[in-house]
């Protein structure tokens, strides 16, 4: 089923809950702030390295402790690898010892999450809410006061120190 398919059917589903509150679903981040794209996938095949596309549009995961953001401790802001939506703020990231870059929150309206059964129980994934590409998993064990850890690629995310220009939105 092609991304875009699925993204239309979700406008009919409710958010799920997640900790206590009702996150976005992916139709909802969509339509709350951010103009969806209707790219398809093999446009941004061209754009991404293999690792990034496999990631970003087939939902894989890279190896733990391969990503250089692991260790990236500068103020700056973390823009969708894909479409350069920026997703997270420096001040939101944490060393949650897991291998990934994590963080305690996304920026509002610029992900949605589904439910993902892969590994046999429920997780709660999410995605970039302009282009629809994977990023990672959000999980109830993080830091407080939210709780929440955003476990993400780092193939999946691009980042751009504070002081510098953030690029243009990619179409």
């Amino acid at each position: 089923m092609k991304r875009r398919s699925l993204l239309k059917g979700m406008a009919l589903l409710p958010a799920l809950p997640l900790f206590g509150h009702a996150p976005l679903s992916l139709a909802q981040a969509i339509a709350s702030s951010v103009t969806p794209l209707d790219k398809p996938h093999d446009d941004w095949r061209a754009l991404l390295t293999p690792e990034a596309y496999a990631v970003l549009f087939d939902e894989d995961t890279e190896a733990p402790g391969s990503s250089p953001l692991n260790k990236e401790k500068r103020d700056g802001t973390y823009l969708c690898a894909a479409c350069y939506l920026p997703l997270f703020a420096s001040q939101d990231k944490y060393e949650s010892g897991t291998g990934w870059p994590s963080f305690t929150q996304p920026i509002a309206g610029h992900m949605g999450t589904k439910r993902d059964f892969k590994l046999f129980f429920p997780r709660t994934e999410y995605h970039c809410a302009r282009c629809g590409g994977h990023q990672g998993h959000v999980f109830d064990d993080g830091p407080k006061p939210r709780g929440e850890r955003w476990c993400n690629n780092g193939v999946a995310l691009r980042f751009i120190p504070e002081g510098e220009a953030l690029p243009e939105l990619r179409s």
